[in-house]
């Protein structure tokens, strides 16, 4: 990336060049994932998770016209209290940066500087994905398509739930990106333990799932790994109640005109007043343990080395 557009953290760069650990996280959660205070403490929770795992976090967003690779508390407050903060996938980088504006990083975005400057994990909550009805909307997340980009492994517990899983789960099929549950049978659904389908497989060990990536990359696969956890059953939603919620209000979406980056946020806020903020909770939790994940992955893989050599 052209250096005036990106600024790294002095301690995020001095452990990517050192071959430490080191996650990335979005900035999207802060802005629009939860109201303040409750963002910024989430925000705080995250970071420590990673630390207490042994790795740096990394938290990526837009400021001022260039990418920030590991945000300040100080910028990280300026995103939990500013209004109407823009989000930013890969479709709107090039506009925010020009402008000079600010930008809250999706997935996506999030991904693409993250691989610039060199870090291997990433974490989020729920990853983006294939909408309902897709086959009619072309409604997909451009997440799928940087998964396939960039060499990032990506911890989360499974998809939106907004979104459907199984044309999430064939999507990355097709585009080679490989899908590893830790410790669990089932597809998460980021509210829920279980979407009712199926990881494609399953690892109980992370020194395996880091030999995993490493050997996928080693081969000369140039896109993502997916490692899925659930939430915590004590503190997921059962996914019937969730998809009865998403299935009403994504009729009520279409009925009142609601298209496109529009819905997730409409749906989703609509879920949590019916839920009576228990996705809130949900939230906060899958967010923190997700990154604990990435956290442990991250040191491990960073002590992972795949020498290959063909037969």
């Amino acid at each position: 990336m052209v250096p005036h557009l990106i600024t790294v953290d002095d301690e995020v760069a001095d452990a990517v060049h050192a071959g430490r650990a080191v996650v990335a996280l979005e900035s999207s959660a802060i802005a629009h994932g939860l109201p303040f205070p409750a963002n910024i403490e989430t925000a705080r929770d995250v970071v420590a998770a990673v630390r207490a795992a042994g790795a740096v976090p990394a938290r990526i967003g837009i400021l001022d016209g260039r990418f920030v690779v590991g945000m300040s508390e100080a910028q990280v407050e300026r995103f939990a209290t500013t209004p109407g903060l823009p989000k930013v996938s890969t479709r709107d980088i090039g506009v925010t940066l020009a402008g000079g504006g600010l930008g809250a990083t999706t997935v996506s975005a999030t991904l693409l500087a993250a691989a610039q400057v060199g870090i291997e994990v990433f974490t989020t909550a729920g990853i983006g994905g294939v909408h309902y009805n897709a086959q009619h909307t072309f409604d997909i997340s451009p997440d799928l398509i940087q998964f396939s980009r960039h060499r990032v492994a990506v911890v989360c517990a499974g998809a939106k739930s907004i979104l459907d899983p199984a044309l999430t789960l064939e999507y990355l099929e097709t585009f080679g990106v490989p899908v590893v549950g830790y410790g669990c049978d089932d597809f998460p659904a980021y509210y829920s333990v279980s979407s009712g389908h199926p990881n494609p497989r399953r690892i109980d060990d992370l020194g395996q799932i880091a030999a995993a990536i490493r050997t996928h990359w080693a081969v000369g696969n140039g896109g993502g790994f997916v490692v899925t956890h659930p939430i915590a059953a004590a503190d997921g939603i059962p996914a019937e109640e969730v998809q009865a919620h998403i299935q009403t209000k994504l009729k009520e979406a279409a009925e009142a005109g609601v298209c496109g980056p529009g819905v997730t946020p409409y749906v989703l806020s609509a879920v949590s007043a019916a839920t009576q903020g228990r996705t809130a909770a949900a939230n906060r939790s899958v967010l923190t343990s997700t990154a604990a994940l990435a956290g442990h992955l991250a040191a491990t893989l960073a002590n992972t080395d795949v020498a290959w050599e063909a037969a």
